[in-house]
């Protein structure tokens, strides 16, 4: 694909058009809802550990990478916008994680988390994938609001390997989120339209992400090195946990092995 027609189009609209790409993948995901009634348990555990996976390899080589060479090239030192970005965008999520009302599969109401709230039990549930996708929107949209000062075709490769790498882990949190609602007893279409709603974010945080770089240049190796923290609080918070139940943790482990593995790949080989 000949990416540098695309240098011309302003940051913030790439960043919008990335993220509805993302979005879009995880209806596609949550549309799997019209085809199977119910998920087997290891194959889910599969598919969150490959997301777990493709998220930390993501917050490394297209976030904290990039955000250490940038400041050494400005003469900054290298650790100082990596460690403080990446503690505060962790502090956001943990905040975010205890305000944010939300319920994890396969447990009570009585144990959502966040501000106590009356809302329905599929609502929290969505949100808890919902919590996922606001890191991500975050970290394409600050790859692609990099070109706003430097407008280079490694940096355009590097925020599209991102967009690729988020949407193709997307797809099983669409179904993780679509499936497990119908299993609740929704129709197959509100399954769906709840499992594509938890996508929604994505847009909206990929805009602010976008945004807020172009307003204030100086600040993308601390907001790469955030949208890293956020992303990693996620993985570590509810991730790996989550895929981590049932006998069969192995393969929740593989699943991470190769979801890291073809994110390292996507982004050395093609960013």
């Amino acid at each position: 694909m000949n990416l540098e027609k695309f240098l011309g189009i302003n940051p913030v609209l790439l960043a919008l058009l990335a993220t509805l790409f993302t979005w879009g993948v995880t209806a596609l995901g949550a549309s799997m809802v019209f085809f199977f009634k119910s998920i087997n348990k290891k194959i889910l555990n599969s598919m969150l550990g490959f997301a777990a996976g493709v998220m930390i390899a993501a917050s490394f080589w297209s976030l904290l990478k990039p955000a250490i060479e940038m400041a050494e090239a400005e003469s900054q030192n290298p650790w100082v916008p990596a460690v403080i970005g990446f503690l505060a965008g962790g502090a956001f999520l943990f905040l975010t994680d205890r305000l944010l009302p939300h319920l994890h599969q396969g447990l009570s109401i009585e144990k959502a988390e966040g501000i106590k709230t009356s809302w329905e039990r599929s609502i929290l549930l969505v949100l808890a994938i919902t919590l996922h996708n606001i890191p991500e929107g975050l970290a394409v949209g600050v790859a692609f609001g990099a070109l706003a000062s430097n407008p280079d075709i490694g940096v355009l490769a590097g925020a599209t390997v991102l967009a690729v790498g988020i949407g193709i882990q997307n797809f099983p949190e669409g179904a993780a989120v679509s499936i497990p609602l119908r299993r609740e007893g929704l129709s197959r279409l509100k399954s769906f339209f709840y499992g594509q709603m938890s996508g929604i974010v994505e847009p909206i945080a990929g805009v602010v992400g976008a945004f807020a770089v172009l307003m204030i240049k100086p600040i993308l190796p601390y907001a790469l090195s955030f949208a890293a923290g956020a992303m990693i609080f996620v993985v570590v918070e509810e991730l790996i946990p989550e895929s981590q139940t049932g006998n069969e943790t192995d393969l929740s482990t593989i699943g991470a092995m190769i979801g890291f593995a073809v994110m390292m790949l996507l982004d050395v080989s093609l960013g």
